[in-house]
């Protein structure tokens, strides 16, 4: 069945970026590789999608960790029941009568995509309450609304051990036994700093967050975009404390987390290709600009570069490129190397040596991140690939241009005229091979 899983993945990814996947999650504890947080939505309008996704994951051996919402559902029912819906803040003011909607809903949510996915073939297990232990979040002003206190994991653990997948509803108790209604959000975030998983993925029908055109954001590196973020026109309402949420929630995370926000038939794409589907966020890490060699740990480049490649490089490479701009990732995970060539109209123009991203790092964003860091200082520049190489899609999306060749595609962005283009062309194709085997 793996074999047959992996040959199925194949159509949207490479073998080798597969094989990283797998085996990258197959090394961590099964209760780490992740959370899957679930909005009422999705199990209304996307659970044969749903369903479809999570039995991938069960038949290449992981277990990830369900939390779903229901609030559609919630509003619909409480219509039904004539009770009329006041929010406070955002949050849904639960009175007991809402209270008992709210459990009913919850129940049959919960139950509802269980047995769908038991019907699958799927391993799944109902956790309707005994997670979430809570205090009221303000009793006069909210009702029956919680915040919670602690989290409780052995029944979480128990299913994930037998390779039944969790699947827990956003509803908690007090000490004294009292149901309460939590935020799905809030409960979400509140596992997620319990159980430290490398994944978090929240599923909705958007499939991302969009920018100002209404455009999907593919990756968002929140050491290098954050703050520019917050200031753009269009981050508002709903979107901007979502980024906050997120923000605030990594931070709290270790650096290889990260989240990712997308449809429910993509969330394979998203987690076992590079380029991924929908939009992933991670804390990242600063990328820093330097002029030259000298205040870079010149091994530890070398170690970064020959990772990427996945080759050795030339032992002279340092001695004979001249660097004009090098642009560093804070732990040495990835890097670009930028020299300057001259033009017959006596311009140098910027030339992309080097781009690589560490074999641990490739998936998570922080490559795009610095490219993104260097164009923003670079308005011109030309470079080169091998017709093989998997990065050679994204390079096509930077690019104003490229002329393909047996041996090596030119890419150029910012060239204005056909003779700087020939130029960059005859460059790349003349210019010496710096890395071996």
């Amino acid at each position: 069945m793996r074999t047959t899983i992996v040959r199925l993945l194949s159509n949207m990814a490479s073998a080798k970026e597969i094989q990283l996947y797998l085996k990258r999650f197959a090394r961590m504890e099964a209760a780490r590789f992740a959370v899957v947080k679930v909005g009422g939505a999705v199990l209304r309008d996307d659970l044969d999608a749903l369903v479809s996704s999570l039995a991938f994951l069960q038949q290449v051996g992981l277990t990830p960790i369900l939390l779903h919402g229901a609030g559609p559902q919630l509003d619909e029912q409480c219509l039904a029941a004539g009770i009329v819906m006041r929010t406070v803040d955002g949050l849904r003011v639960t009175t007991p009568a809402t209270l008992a909607v709210v459990r009913r809903v919850f129940a049959q949510e919960n139950l509802r995509l269980v047995e769908a996915l038991q019907a699958a073939g799927v391993r799944a297990t109902s956790i309707q309450s005994g997670v979430f232990e809570s205090d009221y979040l303000d009793q006069d002003k909210y009702g029956l609304v919680g915040k919670v206190a602690q989290v409780h994991t052995p029944a979480i653990h128990a299913a994930i051990d037998v390779g039944s997948i969790p699947v827990i509803a956003s509803l908690g108790e007090t000490a004294g036994g009292q149901i309460l209604n939590i935020n799905a959000d809030w409960a979400a975030n509140e596992l997620i700093q319990r159980l430290q998983p490398y994944k978090i993925v929240f599923l909705t029908g958007s499939g991302g967050l969009l920018d100002g055109d209404g455009r999907l954001i593919d990756s968002i590196n929140l050491s290098t975009e954050y703050e520019r973020l917050l200031r753009a026109p269009w981050l508002h309402s709903g979107m901007r404390v979502k980024i906050e949420q997120i923000h605030d929630l990594l931070m709290q995370l270790p650096p290889s987390s990260s989240v990712s926000i997308t449809r429910p038939d993509e969330l394979a794409k998203e987690l076992f290709t590079h380029r991924g589907s929908g939009t992933l966020v991670r804390r990242g890490e600063r990328i820093d600009a330097h002029a030259g060699w000298n205040a870079l740990d010149r091994e530890r480049l070398q170690t970064l570069i020959e990772s990427g490649f996945g080759r050795r490089l030339a032992p002279d490479y340092f001695e004979r490129t001249q660097p004009w701009q090098v642009f560093v990732s804070e732990h040495y995970r990835a890097a670009l190397v930028l020299t300057r060539e001259p033009f017959d109209d006596g311009e140098a123009v910027p030339h992309l040596d080097k781009f690589a991203v560490a074999g641990d790092a490739q998936g998570e964003g922080l490559g795009r991140a610095a490219w993104q860091v260097m164009r923003a200082q670079v308005p011109k520049l030309f470079w080169r690939s091998r017709p093989d190489n998997p990065v050679n899609e994204f390079y096509l999306s930077q690019a104003d241009g490229c002329i393909k060749g047996e041996r090596w595609n030119v890419y150029w962005y910012g060239l204005d005229s056909f003779d700087a283009i020939a130029q960059a062309v005859d460059h790349c194709r003349a210019r010496p091979a710096t890395l071996k085997g």
